[in-house]
């Protein structure tokens, strides 16, 4: 390393968010940047750790130590290169992922201040697109055909595998744009999708085809996936089948009431507004708007913290959040998920820094309305209880029910793990198809597994 002693003399310095004032008027994204200057000396704080817990930390194995040497020399191509070598798509980690490398850094267990690896990839590959570093390479071609069903982290990664491995990829989606989730679940204030755009580009450019709008029945897959693929001239002929359909069907909260307008899946909200602010038109009727109500978000995820920033965005009245399990412990040090695993502890997002009440142990029992509108939702405050038999703990009922006033209430309870036809030898399942729901990082390496299967198949 260049400077191997800079952390003990150079603390973390994170980019931070814009002003709340500012940020909650638009879908910019909040979070900001440092100078480059800054951001070289913040690269410096790794330190080449003997046993580099951050390789093994992430799903890609990605190697914070090349990259933030080359960054912290100045040598921005290189980091680029080293970053890109495990990682195909770091301006995506390097905003939604949630760091595990630097959960699992030393500094974090010495000082609980690891290095910022995530906030360097995204400066590296946006440096790097800017400086045109980001080249476009067609590889020669093995005379192989793959269709892979769903444009999101996996099937993207799956596709970029093959392709550079001489391939000849099309990716089919149901949706208009590929991205996934990453397009449609993710709000534009943590990830801009003219960032999807930039990539989706180059990998058209190496060769990658994409078929959007493309009705997949699974349980069919090889003629449907034909019968899509009669459109395109001249027709491939896939040899292979990829499943990254990811984990389609939200889990649904089956209490009185639900059928109250005003009851709605997170993703119905989510989708809506990101296809809305990428010129899509929507009835005035049809529309899922937080505007001038006051929200009840159920469910203490991801998910639900991007609900309370789009409801804040279009103009809500209050945000409650809650959810059925305990309050996460305090601090950065999570003692059933010791260093240097990923500590379970409390998180507070920039969306839950806009304003929010947060509640835990609290259970949902009746949605209730008037005149077929929801008007708000009965709950129980509850404790968990060992179970003497052993097994998930007890649910037991404390004080007396009571009601949260709302007008909108939004389902973020995470999404059911899907159940797989048996398939050919030829299909693989890539992702959150295969997983159930998991992080980005982790499609995007069931990716590389999944291309790597098919490279075996065809070597029998």
């Amino acid at each position: 390393m260049g400077n191997p002693k800079a952390f003990l003399t150079i603390h973390r310095k994170e980019a931070g968010y814009r002003p709340i004032h500012d940020r909650i008027a638009d879908f910019g994204e909040v979070e900001q940047t440092l100078n480059n200057n800054d951001r070289k000396l913040q690269a410096s704080r790794c330190m080449d750790c003997g046993v580099p817990f951050c390789h093994w930390a992430c799903p890609l194995g990605n190697k914070p130590p090349e990259w933030n040497d080359a960054l912290y020399k100045g040598n921005w191509e290189l980091a680029y290169r080293l970053l890109n070598a495990t990682n195909d798509f770091p301006e995506f980690t390097g905003r939604v992922c949630p760091a595990l490398c630097e959960k699992a850094c030393v500094l974090n267990l010495i000082e609980h201040e690891p290095t910022t690896n995530r906030e360097d990839e995204a400066a590296i590959t946006e440096y790097a697109f800017a400086e045109d570093f980001v080249r476009v390479e067609q590889p020669e071609r093995n005379g192989k055909t793959v269709a892979i069903v769903g444009a999101g982290p996996a099937g993207l990664a799956t596709a970029n595998q093959l392709n550079r491995r001489g391939y000849t990829v099309v990716v089919l989606d149901k949706n208009e744009a590929a991205g996934g989730l990453l397009r449609y679940g993710i709000p534009n204030f943590k990830l801009n999708k003219k960032i999807i755009d930039r990539r989706i580009s180059v990998l058209q450019q190496e060769g990658i085809t994409f078929l959007y709008g493309a009705d997949i029945d699974i349980d069919n897959l090889e003629e449907s996936v034909k019968s899509q693929l009669s459109s395109l001239d001249p027709m491939p002929t896939p040899d292979a089948y990829v499943v990254a359909t990811g984990t389609p069907t939200a889990r649904d909260l089956k209490i009185p009431g639900r059928e109250l307008k005003g009851v709605y899946f997170a993703l119905e909200m989510l989708s809506q507004q990101n296809r809305v602010l990428a010129g899509m038109e929507f009835k005035k009727n049809d529309l899922v708007s937080a505007k001038g109500k006051d929200v009840l978000v159920i469910g203490g995820g991801d998910t639900g913290s991007d609900c309370i920033g789009t409801a804040h965005r279009q103009g809500c009245r209050s945000v409650t959040q809650i959810e059925i399990m305990p309050r996460p412990v305090e601090g950065p040090v999570d003692p059933k998920n010791p260093w240097p695993n990923f500590p379970r502890t409390l998180k507070t997002t920039s969306s839950h820094e806009e304003g929010c009440t947060r509640r835990w142990n609290i259970n949902s029992l009746e949605f209730l309305g008037k005149d077929g509108k929801l008007t708000g939702v009965r709950v129980q405050e509850i404790d968990w209880q060992p179970n003497p038999d052993g097994g998930r703990p007890l649910m037991v009922e404390k004080g007396k029910p009571e009601v949260i006033k709302c007008e909108m209430a939004l389902l973020a309870m995470g999404f059911l793990k899907p159940e797989q036809p048996k398939f050919a030898p030829n299909v693989f399942v890539a992702g959150d198809a295969a997983n159930g729901a998991s992080l980005v990082v982790r499609a995007m390496a069931s990716g590389h597994h999944t291309a790597d299967a098919i490279d075996q198949y065809f070597a029998k």
